[in-house]
């Protein structure tokens, strides 16, 4: 039996179903609501067409305009990216996390989660970002390249030797090519293209962050809570608190 997690809020209730295909995530999510985690927690960052977010246990109780969002039990939870098959469809559910650049595992925060909401996207939005997604990964290979290379790279530029580093950099282009070649090109599934085209969602969030369940009922919820008005740092203004039950 899939595990149901009720979330109740004054807006009314939300019922999400965890994967079993995101099993760290899923028991982590279990054993926070049984301990009552959540409780009195807020959705403290909510943004208009595209998701709501809470978990953060400093938002309990939080005064006005207190920055919320870095919050969290004290560990996170191994990355369980599950792409293609589990993507960021509208109702989706998944972890937050810090960026790339202090963590480059994608390890989710340990209670913070996000709802999509997102959009509708056309056939032509969805090739254009599959362009998008190609570019950025040829661009990633690259700067892992580069990286690689660094100490050469400040070699040459300290010996101002500018025809080795265009050399370098021949060579780096070259090899990020290849790698490219090697790889599949970047292209939404068929299941991706009917979800994001009938239901919309956030596909530009796809394979970075973990999808770890998707909202059973209770989407008109997650649709009014993402209409709300905010103040700073996309915190609402009215406080919309939540209690999580296990279901089944």
């Amino acid at each position: 039996m899939p595990v149901i997690v009720k979330i109740s809020t004054p807006k009314g209730d939300i019922r999400v179903r965890l994967y079993d295909e995101t099993p760290q995530h899923r028991d982590n999510f279990v054993k926070l609501v049984n301990e009552g985690f959540y409780n009195g927690t807020l959705f403290h960052r909510v943004i208009k067409g595209f998701m709501i977010q809470g978990g953060d246990p400093d938002s309990i109780g939080a005064p006005a305009g207190k920055m919320l969002g870095t919050g969290g039990p004290g560990y996170n939870v191994p990355a369980e990216i599950v792409y293609p098959q589990l993507f960021h469809k509208r109702g989706a559910l998944a972890a937050a996390r810090q960026s790339d650049e202090v963590n480059p595992e994608r390890e989710s925060s340990g209670s913070q989660f996000y709802l999509v909401y997102g959009k509708v996207y056309t056939p032509q939005e969805l090739k254009q970002m599959e362009k998008q997604m190609s570019m950025q990964q040829e661009q990633s290979i690259f700067n892992k390249l580069v990286q690689k290379n660094r100490s050469q790279i400040l070699e040459l530029r300290k010996a101002r030797n500018q025809a080795g580093l265009q050399e370098l950099q021949d060579q780096l282009i070259a090899e990020t090519k290849k790698q490219m070649k090697e790889l599949p090109a970047p292209k939404f599934t068929p299941e991706q293209q009917e979800a994001y085209t009938t239901i919309g969602g956030t596909p530009f969030l796809d394979n970075q962050y973990t999808v770890f369940g998707e909202v059973e009922s209770g989407m008109e919820v997650v649709a009014e809570i993402q209409q709300c008005a905010t103040l700073s740092a996309d915190r609402p203004k009215e406080d919309i608190s939540m209690t999580m039950t296990i279901e089944q």
